[in-house]
């Protein structure tokens, strides 16, 4: 009987390890996942502002239903960025494809985002254009780096300059709403702040990484 309970106590054992292991396996793609999730709102976010539903008019301003609902999956999806990124490193769940999907996942929106704006005339089409080169640019020496082994993560510059993309493109989505009402230019202010951090950023990265560079023909 005692043997058959250490028996037990043994498999009991196992089995709890095993659950725990697989428990760990699965949170070790949940951040990733969320990113996916995060690339797959685009389409959703690009159809959406395709779309007549309608305009709102808030105290003489002008807001196109569409652009509301475009907005709103727009700061969703961006908020998603700092979920999975807080997940991955509270639970120690940080690898490098999530380093690679991050960042790409950003761009991805961003890039989408303005070029809409664009489309729409609320964005300078040279701004736009310089932001996005900036993205490829960078793009281009993390797939450089990545050819080498080398795996480098957003720093905290390249942080902000998300956040100021981020923050520039929800106010033009929702046409400068609530500044509008006070004439204040808040939304086209951004956007030329997110114009610095991102040349700013693009700069400090490429002269981080300079060495990509180095062995080069």
């Amino acid at each position: 009987m005692v043997m058959a309970f250490s028996s037990f106590l043994i498999h009991n054992r196992q089995a709890c390890q095993e659950n725990k292991k697989q428990s760990e396996e699965h949170q070790v793609n949940l951040p990733n996942k969320i990113t996916v999730s995060r690339i797959c709102m685009i389409p959703i976010f690009i159809i959406i502002m395709m779309l007549d539903w309608g305009v709102w008019t808030i105290n003489g301003v002008e807001l196109p239903i569409a652009h509301f609902v475009g907005a709103l999956i727009f700061i969703i999806a961006s908020t998603t960025d700092w979920v999975d990124g807080y997940y991955a490193r509270k639970h120690n769940l940080v690898t490098n494809l999530g380093k690679f999907l991050d960042p790409l996942a950003d761009k991805l929106l961003v890039s989408a985002a303005l070029i809409i704006l664009v489309d729409l005339h609320a964005a300078p089409a040279w701004i736009v254009i310089l932001i996005i080169s900036r993205e490829f640019a960078v793009t281009g020496l993390r797939l450089i780096l990545a050819g080498g082994g080398e795996v480098v993560a957003a720093n905290q510059l390249g942080k902000i300059k998300t956040w100021t993309q981020i923050i520039a493109i929800s106010a033009l989505l929702l046409h400068n709403l609530p500044f509008e009402w006070i004439s204040f230019p808040f939304a086209d202010l951004a956007l030329y702040v997110a114009l610095f951090f991102t040349i700013w950023s693009g700069w400090d990265y490429f002269a981080k990484n300079k060495h990509a560079f180095s062995n080069s023909k």
